[in-house]
C-alpha cells in the first residue's frame, strides 16, 4: 500500500500524530483497508482527527 492510495485528509491527520503512524504501520493489510474504508465516511477534519486518535488508543473496531 502506497501513501498515494491513502485519502489526503487521513495522511494529514496521521502526519500530526507519530503514535498513530506507528500504530497504522503495525496493522495487517486487512485492518488497514478496513480503516481506510472508515475514512471515507468521515465528514470533517475534527472527525478525522478523532478517528486517528482512536487508532492510537486502540478503541477502533476494525
Amino acid at each position: 500500500m502506497n501513501r498515494s492510495d491513502l485519502p489526503a485528509g487521513f495522511v494529514l491527520a496521521l502526519a500530526q500524530n507519530e503514535s498513530a503512524i506507528k500504530q497504522f504501520e503495525s496493522l495487517s493489510d486487512e485492518k488497514k483497508n478496513a480503516l481506510i474504508d472508515k475514512t471515507h465516511q468521515v465528514k470533517s477534519k475534527k472527525e478525522m482527527r478523532s478517528l486517528v486518535d482512536n487508532l492510537c488508543e486502540g478503541s477502533l473496531n476494525l
